[in-house]
């Protein structure tokens, strides 16, 4: 009787992908009774930082010479991301925090007035803001209708065509995310890890909220697919992405994009572009890289004009999104 095994293909099943009928030899530790402290040493390997595979350890991860791997990791994640849901073309919002939408502006004045009726000191700088941010507050709608604007714009909820991108924050990039999910389109937002605890907006698209270490490989994002960007009155966060997106518009380090600053008399009254020409510190064309606006739809015409004047429209029909 012949016991040798078959090694006809097809005369035994398929190996299993993981099990094995036999373990090897390596996945059983060395037992206790052929050497009693096996199993302590073992445990120790097992334990040491070294042991860590390198993409589990944070520790390792973190070390100065490891940033280059850490900004690659940075970009590439939401680069695949974006790419796997046909995100082509971002409209980029961004504007201040702190301009909260009309009724919670509202309820916060009311609640200063009380203490201020109430004989409270120290409210009278803070009313003052309150009031201001109220009156701001008008912004919180205009990017919100924005963002539906933009939403509604190509074949549906899945047309990721071009989409609202924003800071991922509360304010005015919640607005402009809010619109978007007011009218079922998807919506990004780029966080970034702060000292701080911060939360996103919960109207971003869950799988398309980022969060960065690194403001240089956000603001990579920012720009890459972005054909416009609209900035609402905001502080020094909001300058920073204006400015730099300028100066890059300036350099011609990127092509340039419409820059559309909402509230003119906000952004007159916050920096002086034709000071800066009379001193000679720009040229008189550098001053024609932005423009203002105060509602949404004329927001939203003012790219489509400028993306149609340079023979590039947004999508392949511009109707689609007038409509």
């Amino acid at each position: 009787m012949n016991d040798k095994p078959s090694h006809r293909v097809g005369s035994a099943p398929p190996a299993h992908p993981q099990m094995r009928r036999e373990p090897l030899p390596w996945q059983r530790p060395k037992p206790a009774e052929e050497d009693p402290q096996a199993l302590r040493r073992v445990q120790e390997i097992l334990e040491s930082p070294g042991y860590r595979r390198a993409d589990a350890d944070i520790d390792f991860l973190s070390q100065d010479r490891i940033r280059g791997v850490r900004l690659q990791l940075d970009y590439l994640k939401a680069q695949l991301l974006l790419e796997a849901h046909g995100i082509e073309h971002t409209i980029v919002v961004f504007g201040s925090t702190r301009i909260v939408e009309p009724d919670a502006a509202r309820r916060r004045v009311e609640e200063l007035r009380a203490a201020g009726v109430a004989g409270q000191v120290g409210v009278e700088r803070p009313l003052r803001i309150a009031l201001r941010i109220l009156e701001n507050s008008k912004y919180y709608d205009v990017a919100r209708e924005l963002g539906g604007l933009v939403g509604r714009c190509g074949g549906g909820p899945d047309d990721c065509r071009v989409v609202v991108m924003t800071g991922g924050g509360p304010g005015m990039m919640e607005a402009a995310n809010r619109g978007a999910f007011d009218v079922g389109a998807k919506s990004v937002g780029l966080n970034i890890d702060l000292p701080h605890e911060q939360f996103p907006n919960p109207y971003i698209t869950p799988e398309l909220c980022f969060r960065f270490h690194y403001f240089a490989v956000r603001k990579l994002h920012f720009l890459l697919r972005a054909r416009a960007l609209v900035v609402f009155p905001g502080g020094y966060g909001t300058c920073d992405e204006l400015f730099e997106t300028l100066a890059l518009i300036q350099t011609r380090k990127i092509a340039p994009l419409p820059v559309v600053l909402v509230g003119e008399q906000f952004w007159r009254r916050m920096f002086d572009v034709d000071f800066m020409v009379e001193e000679g510190v720009i040229d008189a064309e550098d001053a024609e890289l932005f423009g203002y606006a105060d509602t949404a739809p004329e927001i939203w015409q003012s790219i489509l004009d400028w993306h149609h004047a340079c023979g590039a429209p947004l999508f392949s029909a511009p109707q689609e999104c007038q409509q």
